[in-house]
């Protein structure tokens, strides 16, 4: 059975240039990148509604932020795919990912949780933990989750994680960690509100349970909720999400100690640039350590189906650019303006270790060609470019070297330098002619249900 996604990132719809440096960037002034990115949060929201008419299972988002180089613009894909979710009823709405690392754990927990409800269910909840420094020491230093000490990143991110599973499952809940201590120990909270409430036989949880009630205190100033050494003992988070006991969650994963972690947690795996070659690995090593951790599973389903499992949503999706050749073209040509947009990527990314990955152990070329890494994205097919004949074969491929049951593939067709009309139509393009073949090798393709009456 297949599943098909969208994965966007925010490329810049403007045209790139080598430098004289030989490095392949936007041709644009800041000011133009800032024109730019609201063309992008427009087509955003646009093509995860087109996503849906055209039958896709998924749309995929990220988080980045402060890039004039145009590669990434995606600050908030929670606030962008409500947007989405008020104007469709069956696409499911991932993140690749939120970096939680960034964020107090409650309140990415409460908008998360809002999406969901929102979106009728349609929720898969994305985490990670961040890699490029102007972006992580910006937003992660009020929280201590520098990437400048990955240990100390890694522990906030995993005490995070467990503080979004509290709220979106306990009605009221404490938490005492290493980052955080929820509620502060010394809030004070003689709210006659809260003491009646919590009185009553009904309310779920004791008085005691939720508070510590303390004796006057005439230093507490004229606020009546201060004039006490009554303290709060728990919180509830509100809302909850609509799917229980919580939505999926979904991680990208890179190296083998955060393999290991998703499948001892769960945790769907979320493979970007990983060749072929290493993609079977790696999914290997996730099914391996899930059976040796006893299948875990937030709905305690037990074991799944290899690679994936389009029924539970449940194993390892990957992702690939997509640019086709549509009637009429100039192959030559478009393919020379495809390498120029996969430069842009390539340039920016591989200095943070991509380039190491895709390389799989081979020697890439440092020569002094600005695209010769982007002959090795082309050759690995991670970047999949051809009639719709060919690309289906370059799918299928993942599909039998990756050892999938199932299948699901998330398509990233969104490259610098291509307007959101060129991506659109080759969003409509792979579709028409090439979704119909894939569906037919993978045995079918997975229909989302409609969402429940009170939600449409």
């Amino acid at each position: 059975m297949l599943e098909l996604g969208v994965f966007h990132n925010g490329a810049a719809d403007l045209k790139t240039v080598i430098t004289p440096d030989n490095i392949t960037v936007t041709d644009a002034g800041v000011a133009e990148v800032h024109e730019s990115n609201q063309r992008v949060l427009v087509n955003q929201v646009r093509q995860g509604i087109l996503a849906e008419r055209l039958g896709f299972n998924y749309f995929f988002m990220t988080e980045h932020h402060f890039q004039p180089e145009g590669i990434e613009f995606s600050p908030n894909p929670l606030i962008v795919e409500s947007a989405i979710a008020s104007r469709t009823s069956r696409i499911r709405l991932g993140q690749a990912a939120n970096i939680i690392a960034w964020w107090h754990p409650i309140r990415i927990a409460e908008q998360a949780a809002m999406l969901d409800i929102i979106s009728g269910g349609r929720l898969e909840f994305g985490i990670g933990r961040g890699y490029q420094s102007r972006e992580a020491e910006t937003f992660g230093w009020p929280y201590g989750s520098t990437i400048q000490d990955q240990e100390r990143n890694r522990a906030y991110y995993q005490e995070a994680y467990e503080i979004i599973l509290k709220a979106w499952t306990e009605p009221s809940f404490s938490h005492h960690g290493q980052f955080f201590t929820i509620p502060p120990v010394f809030t004070r909270w003689n709210h006659q509100s809260t003491l009646a409430y919590f009185k009553q036989p009904h309310a779920g949880r004791r008085l005691d349970e939720v508070v510590k009630l303390g004796p006057p205190d005439p230093y507490g100033g004229p606020n009546p909720v201060l004039q006490s050494a009554t303290t709060l003992r728990e919180l509830s988070v509100f809302p909850q999400p609509l799917q229980k006991p919580y939505p999926q969650v979904w991680e990208p994963l890179t190296t083998e100690r955060s393999i290991r972690w998703a499948a001892q947690n769960g945790i769907n795996g979320y493979f970007v640039v990983e060749p072929n070659s290493r993609l079977r690995r790696n999914i290997d090593l996730y099914y391996a350590e899930a059976e040796k951790s006893g299948w875990p599973d937030r709905l305690n389903r037990g074991s799944f189906k290899f690679g994936w499992d389009a029924e539970r949503r449940r194993g390892i999706v990957t992702a690939r650019f997509v640019h086709l050749l549509m009637p009429g073209m100039d192959r030559e040509r478009e393919l020379e303006r495809y390498r120029m947009a996969l430069a842009a990527q390539w340039d920016y990314y591989a200095p943070f270790g991509f380039g190491l990955i895709l390389a799989d152990g081979e020697l890439i070329s440092d020569k002094p060609d600005p695209l010769a890494g982007v002959e090795k994205i082309i050759e690995k097919e991670v970047a999949i470019f051809g009639s719709p004949a060919e690309a289906v074969e370059k799918i299928m491929r993942i599909k039998q070297t990756g050892g999938y049951e199932d299948f699901i593939l998330n398509a990233w067709f969104e490259t610098n330098g291509f307007e959101g009309r060129e991506i659109e139509d080759q969003m409509q393009y792979f579709a028409e002619e090439v979704r119909p073949m894939l569906a037919r090798e993978c045995g079918g393709q997975l229909e989302n249900p409609p969402l429940a009456p009170e939600f449409q």
